[in-house]
């Protein structure tokens, strides 16, 4: 039996690389400043994760799995706060390699001001900005 060869499909370093190069990825600070500016700083984390390592203050919690459907002008599903392709969205994971992909989800849908924070919530954390303590901490 001949099998016709298949063209491999690109790695999720390319994946991620092509995301990143549409991204004006922001680092702790620039997060910071971009939420006190009136930026949705969006947290795409699992529960779990969140209960290990803590949260945000004033983020919203959208996990990964429905993140577009929440933030999607058109959709049913939309939160309130997703009215807009102008909206200006940071997402951010745990370490900042997800939340690019999701960031250029949301781009891709025309949400044309979403980025991520650079290093994720362990950057955020190790900036000394404001989080909440861990599950029994």
């Amino acid at each position: 039996m001949v099998t016709a060869a298949v063209a491999p499909g690109r790695s999720i370093d390319e994946i991620l690389a092509e995301a990143r190069s549409r991204l004006e990825r922001l680092d702790a600070d620039q997060a910071r400043l971009a939420f006190a500016e009136g930026a949705v700083l969006v947290d795409i984390r699992p529960a779990a994760q969140r209960a290990r390592e803590g949260e945000i203050p004033g983020a919203v919690i959208v996990e990964r799995n429905v993140l577009e459907w929440r933030f999607d002008p058109r959709s049913d599903a939309k939160l309130a706060i997703a009215g807009s392709y102008d909206l200006p969205v940071v997402v951010f994971c745990s370490e900042g390699y997800t939340s690019s992909l999701a960031a250029a989800a949301l781009q891709d849908l025309g949400l044309h001001r979403a980025t991520d924070l650079d290093g994720g919530f362990h950057a955020w954390k190790a900036a000394g900005h404001p989080v909440t303590a861990t599950v029994g901490a």
